[in-house]
């Protein structure tokens, strides 16, 4: 039986813990067949980012044309979008090419605390591929850093997931799982119907982890290629990240990977 393809526009973390390493891990572990396109080059591992080499526009759309030509993808993903010619380059692909709307990971910081995205590609993120988006998946600190609001309590989690939805995303996953709220791991989904869908667990403190955003932006992706509705997609994304955050290996001397 065929897998539905999902494709993961990202960058690559060599040390198999985040971007698009993790991307293919998850959506071939949830039953679909991975394709990829890198963005960037990443010299990482574990315990920090030592450098980076970014791909061109041009060298992005050589690696998507000959996938969108040959496969038939029922759904997408991007991670980590360095530059500005990158994020309008992705921009113009899913506008242009017929690719479904993607999860939209809105990556911005390393766990390491590297910033892997530039304030002119920040800008060009907001206002050309957010509104092509199905869904935009931020955590606390990135949905800070792209409101200016500070989010501390349940409430702030919502009006941020308001502010960004009025930048022209369809919907809006807000994840809490960088912060205990009540002892709880909470994401709120603002649908484009304008509903807010809570998604709790457990908080489980195994220390810092490496992936957890990729891996469930990428999970979020395969639900909806298996035609899993969105709110569906989510529960089932968090599930599977909660189980992996439980189970999460110590390999090298910084965050976990999951």
């Amino acid at each position: 039986m065929n897998r539905p393809v999902v494709l993961s526009i990202a960058g690559l973390d060599p040390s198999g813990g985040a971007g698009i390493v993790a991307d293919i891990k998850t959506i071939a572990a949830l039953g679909c067949f991975p394709a990829a396109a890198l963005t960037s080059i990443t010299f990482q591992n574990t315990t920090g980012v030592f450098g980076v080499e970014h791909q061109t526009a041009n060298t992005l759309r050589a690696q998507v044309e000959p996938i969108v030509q040959d496969l038939d993808v029922a759904a997408a993903k991007t991670g980590m979008l360095p530059t500005a010619e990158i994020v309008a380059e992705v921009a113009r692909l899913f506008a242009q090419s017929g690719l479904p709307a993607p999860v939209v990971d809105p990556v911005v910081v390393a766990t390491s605390g590297d910033v892997l995205i530039d304030d002119a590609a920040f800008r060009i993120l907001k206002t050309e591929l957010f509104p092509l988006a199905r869904v935009v998946t931020p955590n606390i600190p990135e949905a800070e850093k792209l409101t200016g609001l500070s989010i501390v309590t349940e409430e702030d989690m919502r009006r941020a997931a308001q502010a960004i939805q009025l930048m022209g995303a369809r919907a809006v996953l807000v994840k809490g799982g960088h912060r205990s709220i009540g002892g709880q791991a909470l994401d709120i989904l603002l649908g484009e119907d304008g509903i807010f869908t809570e998604f709790q667990t457990e908080y489980i403190d195994v220390g810092e982890v490496h992936g957890s955003g990729c891996t469930l932006s990428a999970a979020i992706a395969a639900g909806l290629g298996k035609g899993l509705k969105l709110e569906e997609a989510v529960a089932v994304a968090k599930k599977y990240v909660t189980d992996a955050i439980r189970s999460a290996p110590r390999i090298g001397h910084g965050a976990r990977p999951l």
